[in-house]
């Protein structure tokens, strides 16, 4: 490579990563309500409570206990156990992301497929399934950077460093396990397809993937009890869902990575569904007949929606990020393979070379990298209508955020003469983190009581959620704090409840369908 080229390619490098950064600065903190969760957690650690969300409670609510413990370490250093944890999170998040953006252009170009790896490069620093989650305090941004870490590492035979990544990344989510068990199987071709057998190389790769997870195994069955957090099981039972509703919600994201519905509306969606398959299997191939080590872990795109699918839970949004850099790569690995064919076919039909070198060198660029980014950048909005008004993804809506901030404001005047006050809500996160009450978790994802109430009758459901109303009764919380569809045909009609509670407030708000975000009291 000629030096000119380099220094080209480095500051490139040097502006992606300064873009992505900009690109979650300049929203700032937009927090989901899950991350709250998170948050308290962290400041529990920090306070000397232990790793709970509620004091005494052994209870691990908390997907991701690594990216709990690293907000924990670098909160430690502000010196107050009420440390800016959105801010925290979004300045890890940015760099992570940042780090990302390098990576995937490094894979690409290993692979000299230049083009793809400047425009996923970009993509990635703007994708709004990217920001959102960084600049809302989830782990994503951390755990995505493990996985492409793991893939970096494996094509450059860094497998030790893979191993580690990999155990890192199943402590940030369980659902790792969906990449864990593809590097197992490209670990293993490449072990059977090398001679001699290499067993100790092996046998060490597997120590330092134990030696990286043991810890917290031994660590979370001694103190939770168990090291599955107790979040997975809440979810697979309290929601009300349709048998296909996981599939259909990936299969319309699957369809539309770059938010080509906002430019192209339902025709949008129809294309995606026939071009992105067949561009991301072009880019399978390619991989299967170069490398086909890699080619295992490049079909994570589609085991993980397989996994999902059939699993059927809630999607979050924040579901659909993990495999969305490597869905990226296959497309784009698979459309700059597919112009080079057709402009070859040309240059074969053409005595002059001259039109193929400009195809080459302008319009193949062009077509890689300006669609996939300006359809990506549609979802950005120059002012939201809540929150800050600094441009941000739209899909960094933190409404319903907003709203319990609203209600914890209202509620924390009335607990100073009640300190010892428990809050119940089917959303804890805002509510958690700014009351500071003990928290009943009616969905039970840190409250394992809870789950003694499900699966609930399906007479209750508005939608796919409702609260029990026996769990009120039974532990009644000094405050009840919901959206009106959770108790509509159940908890708000009960006799008891409304004999024992007053209602305290009434936040306008139609959410989900919602006549309001109830605050209410015993009486």
């Amino acid at each position: 490579m000629s030096d000119k080229k380099s220094r080209l390619i480095y500051f490139f490098l040097i502006g992606v990563f300064t873009f992505a950064l900009v690109a979650r600065i300049i929203p700032g903190p937009r927090t989901i309500d899950d991350s709250f969760i998170t948050f308290r957690y962290s400041r529990n650690i920090l306070a000397g409570n232990g790793f709970v969300y509620n004091q005494g409670e052994h209870i691990l609510g908390t997907t991701t206990p690594l990216y709990t413990l690293l907000l924990s370490f670098i909160a430690f250093f502000t010196g107050n156990i009420n440390a800016p944890f959105p801010w925290i999170a979004l300045v890890i998040n940015a760099f992570a992301d940042a780090a990302t953006c390098i990576l995937l252009f490094q894979i690409c170009k290993r692979y000299r497929f230049p083009f793809a790896g400047i425009s996923l490069s970009m993509v990635w620093a703007i994708a709004p399934y990217s920001v959102t989650f960084a600049i809302g305090g989830l782990e994503t941004s951390i755990y995505v950077l493990l996985l492409v870490s793991v893939l970096y590492c494996v094509i450059h035979n860094q497998f030790f460093l893979a191993a580690l990544f990999a155990a890192l990344s199943l402590l940030t989510r369980p659902d790792a396990l969906i990449f864990i068990g593809l590097l197992f199987i490209s670990r293993l071709y490449s072990f059977l397809s090398t001679s001699p057998k290499n067993y100790s190389s092996l046998l060490k790769e597997f120590g330092i993937f134990l030696i990286s997870v043991l810890p917290w195994v031994i660590f979370s069955s001694y103190y939770f009890g168990s090291p599955i957090p107790h979040s997975i099981l809440a979810k697979s039972v309290t929601y009300l869902l349709p048998a296909n509703a996981a599939l259909i919600r990936l299969l319309q994201h699957y369809a539309t990575p770059f938010f080509e519905n906002l430019t192209f509306g339902t025709w949008g969606i129809g294309l995606g569904f026939v071009l992105y398959p067949f561009l991301s299997l072009v880019g399978v191939l390619h991989f299967w007949k170069n490398d086909r080590r890699i080619s295992y872990l490049m079909i994570y795109p589609f085991l993980y929606f397989g996994a999902f699918a059939i699993a059927n839970p809630l999607i979050f949004r924040w579901y659909l990020t993990p495999p969305l850099p490597f869905y990226f790569m296959l497309i784009l690995i698979g459309a700059e393979k597919l112009f080079r064919s057709i402009f070859e076919k040309i240059e074969h039909m053409l005595s002059d070379r001259k039109p193929v070198t400009m195809f080459n060198s302008i319009l193949i660029p062009v077509l890689m990298i300006f669609p996939p980014f300006f359809l990506s950048c549609r979802n950005w909005v120059l002012t939201p209508d809540h929150g800050t008004n600094s441009p941000a993804p739209g899909m960094a809506y933190i409404e319903l955020e907003l709203l319990y901030k609203k209600a914890a404001d209202r509620i924390i005047p009335e607990i100073q003469t009640t300190p010892n006050a428990t809050l119940a809500a089917g959303d804890v996160g805002v509510l958690g983190f700014f009351t500071g009450l003990r928290i009943l978790d009616t969905v039970g994802l840190n409250s394992s009581q809870a789950l003694n109430y499900y699966p609930l009758d399906r007479q209750y459901y508005v939608i796919n959620y409702a609260i029990p109303p026996d769990l009120i009764m039974d532990y009644k919380p000094d405050y009840v704090v919901i959206l009106e569809v959770y108790g509509r045909l159940g908890l708000l009609k009960d006799d008891r409840f409304q004999k024992q509670y007053k209602l305290l407030e009434k936040i306008p708000t139609d959410m989900y369908g919602s006549d309001g975000m109830l605050i209410f009291a015993k009486k």
